[in-house]
C-alpha cells in the first residue's frame, strides 16, 4: 500500500469515526443517560447473587440498589453535593480567576507573541507537547492553562488552532504520568500503593519517587512520539491556512508591553523566592512540621497548588498589567475576573451532569466488583511477566475509558492488583509503572475523563460542531502510538532488570 493511499485510509477511518461519534447525544445529555443507566444496572445487578471480597478488608461488597426508596433519596439528596463536590470544577474556577487577570492585562498575549517571533515555527509542537508532559508537575494546570493557550498559539503562527490544542493535550493527558519533576499524581498514587502493599506486607514503604526513573525516561519520548503524530497524521486532518483567523499578523512588542514583561518577571522572582521561603527551610509554612524529608514534608504545598495558581496568575498579571498601563485600578483586575468566567457557561452544563454520574457510579459498587473478577480473570491466566503486564496495561487502559480519575481508579484497582502481583514475584512499584502506563494512554479518548468536557469547549472556540466525535478522532492517533511506544519502553525496561526508581527494584520475594 502506498503512502498516499494509507493517508487517505486513516483520514477516511478518523472522519467515519468523527462523524460516529458526533452523532451521540449532547455530552450533557450523554451523561445524563448514563447516570440513568446506572441506576437501572445497579437494579439489575442487585438482583444477582453478585458479590466479591473487599481486597483491604475482606468485607462482602453486593452491587447497591439505587432504585430502591434509600436509593433515590439518596440521589435527591446529593444531587447539589455531587456538583459542588465534583473536584475539576474548583481547580477550573479558582485557577481561571487568578489566569483571568493575567489574560485581561494582556500578558498572556504578550508572552505567545515572544514564542511565535523567537522560537522556530518547526519547534512549537514539540515545545507544546513537552510543555504538557511537564504540566501535571503543577496539579492539573495544563487542561486549563496550556491547551486554550495552544489554540490562540497555532492562530497567531498561521496554524489550525484545533492542530495546536490537540498537541497540547496529547501532552497534558496522554503523557499525564512522565515528567522530568516529581508532580502532584506521585505521592497521590505511591500512598495508595503503600496500603495495598501492607496488605501483603505491613511494613512495606513505596516511595514518592517510586517511578521517578522510568517517568524521566518517558518524558522525551511522550514528547517524540507526540510530535510525530501531530505533523504526521492530525496535521492532515487539519492543515495550515484551512482556518479563517490563521494568517494574522503579529506585531511586535510596544516599550509599555517590554516593560510590563520587566515588571511581570520582578513578580515572578519574587513570588519564587517566597515559595522556597516556604518549602525548603525544614520550619517553612508550606511544609508538614518536624519532617525532616523534604518529599514527605510538602504535603501543604501540594494541596495548595491550585491557590498558589491563583495566587501567581493575579501577582505577575496584576504586575504586567502596572508597567504595560493596562492595569489601572481595582476594576480594571476584576474585570479580568470576570471575563474568564464568561466561556464557562456549558462547561458547568456538562459538569453538573457529569458529576451525577460518576457519584452514582461509584455509590453503586460496580466499579470495585468489575475490578475484582477482571482480576480474576488476568490471574487465571498464567501469563509470562512482560505478556502479563501488557494484558494489565490493556486492561487499565480500557477501565480508564469507564472510570476517568487516576486516583480514584487506583484506589479501587490498587488493593486488588498489587497484592496479587506481589504473591507472584513482582513489586508493588512495577504494577504502579504499568498502571500509570494504561491509565495515561486513553485519558485523551476517554469522555469519561474529568476535563474532557472542558477540552470539547474549548474546540467549540474553532469548531461550534464540534462534539465527542471530534476529540476522539482527533486524539486517537495519539492514543494508539502512546500505547505502543510506551508499552515498548516498558517490556525494554522489564528486560533489562533496570529499577524504576531510587530503591524500586522489579521483583518482590514470594513468600515462602
Amino acid at each position: 500500500m502506498s503512502e498516499a493511499s494509507k493517508s487517505g485510509f486513516i483520514d477516511r477511518f478518523l472522519s467515519v469515526v468523527e462523524r460516529a461519534g458526533n452523532l451521540l447525544p449532547h455530552p450533557a445529555t450523554l451523561f445524563f443517560l448514563l447516570a440513568v443507566l446506572v441506576v437501572f444496572a445497579s437494579w439489575v445487578a442487585s438482583q444477582f447473587s453478585l458479590s466479591v471480597a473487599h481486597p483491604n478488608t475482606g468485607e462482602l461488597l453486593s452491587p447497591v440498589n439505587l432504585l430502591s426508596v434509600d436509593g433515590l433519596q439518596r440521589i435527591m439528596g446529593s444531587l447539589v453535593t455531587n456538583f459542588t463536590g465534583f473536584a475539576p470544577l474548583g481547580t477550573v474556577l479558582v485557577a481561571l480567576i487568578g489566569i483571568g487577570v493575567a489574560e485581561h492585562s494582556g500578558l498572556i498575549g504578550a508572552c505567545l507573541r515572544i514564542v511565535v517571533l523567537n522560537a522556530p515555527r518547526f519547534l512549537l509542537t514539540p515545545i507544546l507537547v513537552f510543555a504538557g508532559v511537564m504540566s501535571n508537575m503543577a496539579s492539573e494546570i495544563g487542561y486549563v492553562l496550556l491547551v486554550p493557550l495552544a489554540g490562540l498559539l497555532f492562530v497567531a503562527a498561521g496554524r489550525h488552532p484545533i492542530l495546536g490544542i490537540a498537541a497540547a493535550f496529547a501532552g497534558v493527558s496522554g503523557g499525564y504520568s512522565a515528567n522530568l519533576l516529581l508532580g502532584t499524581i506521585d505521592p497521590l498514587l505511591s500512598g495508595l500503593s503503600q496500603e495495598a502493599a501492607r496488605i501483603v506486607d505491613p511494613s512495606y514503604a513505596v516511595s514518592p519517587a517510586a517511578n521517578w526513573y522510568f517517568m524521566v525516561v518517558s518524558t522525551p519520548l511522550i514528547t517524540l512520539l507526540g510530535w510525530f503524530v501531530t505533523e504526521r497524521i492530525v496535521a492532515k486532518r487539519f492543515p495550515d491556512g484551512s482556518y479563517a483567523q490563521g494568517n494574522e499578523r503579529i506585531e511586535v512588542l510596544s516599550s509599555n508591553e517590554k516593560r510590563g514583561l520587566l515588571y511581570a518577571l520582578v513578580a515572578t522572582v519574587v513570588f519564587s523566592l517566597a515559595l522556597l521561603w516556604a518549602t525548603v527551610p525544614q520550619n517553612g509554612w508550606l511544609r508538614v512540621a518536624g519532617e525532616a524529608d523534604l518529599l514527605k514534608s510538602l504535603g501543604p504545598f501540594l494541596h495548595g497548588i491550585v491557590a498558589l495558581i491563583f495566587l501567581a496568575g493575579a501577582l505577575v498579571g496584576i504586575a504586567y498589567g502596572i508597567g504595560a498601563g493596562t492595569i489601572k485600578s481595582d476594576n480594571d483586575v476584576l474585570k479580568g475576573m470576570s471575563k474568564s468566567m464568561e466561556t464557562l457557561g456549558s462547561y458547568l452544563v456538562l459538569v453538573f451532569f457529569a458529576a451525577q454520574f460518576v457519584a452514582l457510579f461509584n455509590w453503586t459498587n460496580l466499579g470495585l466488583i468489575f475490578a475484582v473478577e477482571g482480576a480474576d480473570v488476568l490471574k487465571s491466566i498464567g501469563l509470562p511477566k512482560i505478556p502479563l503486564f501488557f494484558v494489565f496495561i490493556l486492561f487499565t487502559a480500557m477501565v480508564n475509558l469507564a472510570m476517568g480519575s487516576a486516583s480514584a481508579k487506583w484506589a479501587l484497582m490498587a488493593p486488588v492488583f498489587v497484592p496479587m502481583f506481589m504473591l507472584l514475584g513482582y513489586s508493588p512499584e512495577l504494577t504502579q509503572v504499568a498502571y500509570r502506563v494504561g491509565d495515561s494512554v486513553t485519558n485523551i479518548i476517554s469522555p469519561m475523563m474529568s476535563y474532557f468536557a472542558l477540552i470539547i469547549a474549548f474546540l467549540q472556540r474553532y469548531e461550534p460542531k464540534a462534539g465527542i466525535g471530534t476529540v476522539v478522532a482527533t486524539m486517537m492517533p495519539y492514543s494508539i502510538v502512546f500505547l505502543i511506544g510506551w508499552s515498548v519502553l516498558f517490556a525494554l525496561w522489564v528486560f533489562m532488570g533496570w529499577d524504576l526508581g531510587p530503591g524500586a527494584s522489579l521483583v518482590y520475594p514470594s513468600p515462602g
